[in-house]
């Protein structure tokens, strides 16, 4: 049995973009709704989308934009069964989110909507303003495995000593040799908890 197949549930940490929060439905949402512009999942084959698809760079930054400053009233969503298996995992561990989001108070605020109030208030949440980085901060919360969709900060996480789970996503998917996840529910079954199950 590996080591990812009994993950305790106080060693692990999530990201939130394209993790926790569905981060691509509001991109493309956003950007046929308000720009006219049609992109399907699968469009998005690098992780900086602007370099694989053929739209104004400059609309890119503005929707990526909105969703930073101000993700509830762009209607981010959260990833299916993300919130049922968080609710869950929370009653037997704190909850840690590491984002390289650069300002936290948007996103903290997100998740005290989309999170029960109890669930919200027992979570760490830290943002980075970096996409690199992210090992220093998991050491220091006392973590040894996170799931996120960005393949180099899984690399990064790797070579610090460990554990990444890649949350599989078109830009990332048949790209590296780590453990993954397609869903919440993959991600509640590599968890240890029998109350989990129940």
């Amino acid at each position: 049995m590996d080591r990812y197949s009994k993950i305790d549930p106080d060693s692990i940490g999530f990201d939130i973009d394209c993790v926790v929060a569905d981060t691509m439905e509001a991109f493309i949402r956003l950007a046929l709704d308000d720009y006219g512009i049609a992109i399907q999942p699968e469009d998005i084959t690098i992780y900086e989308v602007e370099k694989c698809l053929a739209v104004d760079p400059r609309i890119i930054g503005e929707i990526f934009s909105r969703l930073l400053d101000a993700p509830v009233e762009n209607g981010l969503q959260p990833m299916a069964d993300a919130v049922e298996v968080l609710t869950a995992l929370s009653g037997l561990a704190p909850l840690t989110f590491i984002t390289a989001r650069p300002v936290r108070e948007p996103i903290d605020r997100w998740l005290a909507q989309v999170l029960p109030g109890p669930v919200y208030n027992s979570s760490r949440l830290v943002a980075m303003g970096n996409h690199d980085g992210k090992a220093a901060y998991i050491r220091k919360l006392g973590l040894h495995y996170f799931i996120d969709d960005r393949l180099a900060t899984c690399v990064e996480l790797a070579g610090a000593g460990f554990s990444p789970i890649v949350f599989e996503q078109p830009w990332n998917r048949g790209q590296h040799a780590f453990a993954s996840v397609d869903s919440w529910r993959g991600i509640k079954k590599r968890i240890i908890c029998h109350e989990f199950d129940s």
